[in-house]
């Protein structure tokens, strides 16, 4: 029975992968085997595990599942709120200006993108930057070349601050870096983003023009804005200072914010942005994590700490970050901090930064990019792979700064 749940969850990654062949939606193919599995799971347990057992099993990933759902939903509904009342458009028509070359749209997304995703959450940060980029009407492949460039640079910088990714907090609550540490690490983190940037952005030539329509936006929309942006501080602020979950937090984000449209605007069907939500990104989420919940039942990931019985310490945290493309790297990283690899102060700051950004790599192998797919049609597997060169090649350069600066700690 392992090897048939392995092979299954084989195929529902392989589905992903296929869409464009079989012309079946990755969330319809991936929430099929993902919930296929754990019902063999039940049927014939490996190992003759008991009910109570297998209810624990399928209740831990259930609640990991939820809160990322709980989180999508609540970010999804902000977004959709102040984008219809075009507060987007708004702060793009201020802060934009109305022609630039197309390359330095490259480098303003790349900066914006990673400095955002420090403060807020990844998913957040690639909600925003994917509606702007949408509003400017660009060509479907230079449109890409934007996207593929946004999943990198908010994985790049969330890894390096603790609000920005779990798996740099994990590390972090560990006592493996400081946050002397992770400053050091967002500076080639950053330049690894300008890099991706300059190397994406050779064949552009042309000029963007924003056609900056005029934008009235009522007084209780900008509360609502405001909200937004309270909402994505008080989260930091409420992890850092006790450790409330994030996704606790944005969940009352978003009850004040029904609660403030209720009181200024009492005809406004607020309850029904939540309809206006792409369920099948949420789908597509949910039979991802069942697949990588069902590897981590089959001890799949405590394989990945004999990397480090085998290879130098520096080729094998750059090769767990190839691994985290693939694999879920909250798992991943719970694993190798589990197994009690002896590393210094500096190698843990190399994990930790090809854990974080590793994942660009593929397109489902990070939050960021399985949003980035659900949200642009033409960004299919094959699609973001065509881009793996470039992507692999700043991964590197990244990961040969960090450690670089390493040797400073």
């Amino acid at each position: 029975m392992t090897t048939v749940l392995l092979v299954l969850a084989f195929l529902g990654f392989l589905s992903i992968v296929a869409e464009d062949f079989t012309k079946i939606d990755k969330a319809k193919a991936t929430l099929f085997f993902g919930t296929l599995v754990w019902v063999l799971y039940f049927i014939a347990p490996p190992g003759d595990l008991s009910t109570e057992q297998l209810m624990h099993s399928l209740n831990e990933n259930l609640l990991e599942i939820a809160t990322l759902w709980l989180f999508l939903m609540a970010a999804m509904t902000f977004v959709a709120y102040v984008s219809h009342k075009g507060v987007i458009d708004g702060i793009v028509n201020k802060v934009m200006p109305t022609r630039m070359t197309e390359r330095r749209l490259m480098l303003v997304t790349g900066l914006f993108a990673f400095f955002f995703s420090s403060m807020a959450d990844n998913i957040t940060a690639t909600l925003v930057c994917i509606t702007v980029l949408l509003s400017l009407n660009l060509s479907t492949d230079k449109l890409l070349r934007y996207i593929i460039l946004v999943v990198f640079a908010v994985n790049s910088g969330g890894a390096a601050l603790i609000t920005g990714d779990v798996t740099t907090l994990m590390i972090f609550l560990a006592g493996k870096v400081k946050i002397a540490d992770l400053v050091l690490l967002s500076v080639p983190a950053l330049l690894a983003v300008l890099f991706l940037a300059f190397i994406l952005s050779r064949s552009l030539t042309g000029d963007v023009v924003l056609v900056k329509r005029q934008t009235d936006i009522a007084k209780g929309d900008q509360i609502i804005a405001g909200l937004f942006l309270a909402t994505i501080i008080g989260t930091i602020g409420a992890n850092v200072a006790f450790g409330i979950p994030p996704v606790l937090s944005f969940l009352f984000g978003l009850a004040v914010m029904f609660m403030a449209v209720h009181f200024l605007n009492k005809d406004e069907a607020v309850l029904e942005y939540i309809r206006k939500i792409e369920f099948d990104t949420l789908l597509f989420f949910l039979g991802v994590l069942l697949l990588v919940g069902m590897l981590k039942e089959l001890h799949v990931l405590e394989h990945f700490p004999a990397l480090y019985e085998k290879l130098p310490i520096v080729v094998a945290n750059y090769s767990v970050g190839l691994f985290s493309a693939l694999i879920d790297n909250v798992p991943l990283t719970a694993a190798l901090l589990k197994s009690g690899i002896e590393m210094s102060e500096g190698q843990w700051l190399t994990l930790t930064y090809s854990v974080g950004v590793g994942g660009s790599l593929l397109a489902i192998g990070s939050a960021a990019g399985v949003v980035a797919m659900s949200k642009i049609s033409a960004l299919t597997f094959m699609a973001y792979l065509r881009y793996f060169g470039y992507l692999l090649l700043a991964y590197t350069v990244g990961f040969l700064g960090v450690f670089a600066v390493s040797y400073l700690i």
